[in-house]
């Protein structure tokens, strides 16, 4: 038997080695090729992604999703009358800015921590614990000087091209299609805003355009870097900070960059309208180490339960309305948090950041505003100093 088994090895042997060359390395010249052709897949779909041109309905549609994520993690703050007076500011600013035909839109974030998001397509949303620390309308002009500005200048999605393209290609593998290519940015836009992940040169220039929006607007443009000071006296112990209020760029430089700006450019505006801001915002500050936050088992952070149901309705109807082409239908948002599941801590909590981190309210539903040429005429009229 063990003669017999030495023969017939021997002779499967043969035939293997008798075999063409090229044969032998068929199998592995054709992996060879389909590794190739995942390749030039791969860099079609990261080139088409670096060429990638948004029409404004994309854009808005973009940002309608990222907005409806943000909405659903934090709530929305059911004050008519806060976000009216938000959206009049607001619209001041935008209608002086370089893209005054966007849809605007106006969200206060039921939330005690200090942040502002620019969602691409004209959404900025800013939380109440922003407003309940400004003093005066400048510095609310400011702050939304600078969101509309992240969106003037299109910073998310540019950032988003280049620094995330290889990455996206390399998750969407093949050659993936528009529709596909632009489902991934919802994804990643969300994680850039929530992470705070603008980067150096975004925040000095958005700070740069926004102080100069909001002097065009006749605010005093030294609103924006007032804010900036307090709020860093306020976290001074805080190693981590995120968004606009981010530690990179170092708050100091980036106000002495405004103030040197205003100098330069001789930007003189002066209105700071103090009484109208204190009538119309209400909200009380809360001290950054006593901001409750979800750490553990927060909806979208870690147990991923779905949106409240009428955030799901609100992202449906504005699908439907808008025809949109992004071809998601796919609010994966963070939905509000689970009190059975959630962990709630102090803001000194480790490896948290309670701006970012901050527990937020349960009704994401929109407040809705409706302004008249004639009421934002007059708003303007009360921007004095």
């Amino acid at each position: 038997m063990k003669r017999i088994l030495m023969v017939t090895m021997a002779v499967a042997s043969w035939h293997v080695s008798a075999l063409p060359a090229a044969a032998q390395l068929g199998g592995i010249g054709n992996l060879a090729r389909k590794a190739d052709s995942a390749l030039d897949q791969a860099k079609k779909t990261k080139d088409a992604i670096s060429s990638l041109i948004f029409t404004d309905l994309e854009e808005q549609q973009l940002g309608q999703e990222v907005s409806d994520k943000l909405r659903a993690r934090y709530g929305v703050a059911q004050d008519t009358a806060a976000h009216k007076y938000v959206t009049l500011v607001g619209t001041v600013l935008a209608q002086a800015s370089s893209r005054p035909a966007l849809p605007w839109k106006f969200i206060i974030l039921d939330t005690d921590g200090v942040n502002a998001y620019a969602a691409p397509g004209g959404f900025i949303l800013i939380t109440r614990g922003a407003l309940a620390l400004m003093e005066n309308e400048s510095e609310l002009a400011g702050v939304l000087g600078h969101e509309i500005s992240h969106i003037t200048e299109k910073h998310t999605i540019k950032s988003i091209k280049k620094n995330n393209g290889e990455k996206l290609a390399t998750e969407l593998g093949g050659a993936a299609t528009r529709s596909q290519i632009l489902g991934a940015f919802v994804d990643k836009a969300y994680d850039n805003l929530f992470q705070g992940a603008y980067d150096r040169g975004d925040e000095l220039d958005a700070d740069e355009k926004g102080i100069a929006l909001a002097n065009k607007a006749s605010y005093a443009p030294k609103g924006l870097a007032a804010f900036l000071a307090r709020l860093d006296e306020r976290n001074k112990d805080q190693a981590d900070r995120n968004g606009l209020f981010a530690s990179h760029p170092d708050t100091k430089e980036r106000i002495d960059k405004l103030g040197k700006q205003i100098s330069n450019q001789k930007l003189a505006s002066t209105a700071i309208v103090g009484g109208r801001y204190k009538s119309s915002i209400t909200y009380k500050p809360l001290a950054v180490t006593s901001i409750t936050l979800v750490t553990d088992g927060a909806a979208g952070l870690a147990d991923g339960k779905a949106a409240p149901k009428d955030a799901k309705a609100d992202a449906k109807a504005t699908e439907t309305k808008s025809g949109s082409k992004l071809g998601l239908g796919r609010l994966t948002a963070l939905g509000s948090e689970n009190k059975s599941t959630a962990t709630v801590a102090s803001a000194g909590a480790r490896g948290s950041v309670p701006d970012r981190d901050a527990k937020g309210g349960s009704n994401p539903a929109i407040v809705g505003i409706t302004l008249t040429p004639a009421e934002v005429a007059e708003f303007k009229k009360g921007i004095v100093g």
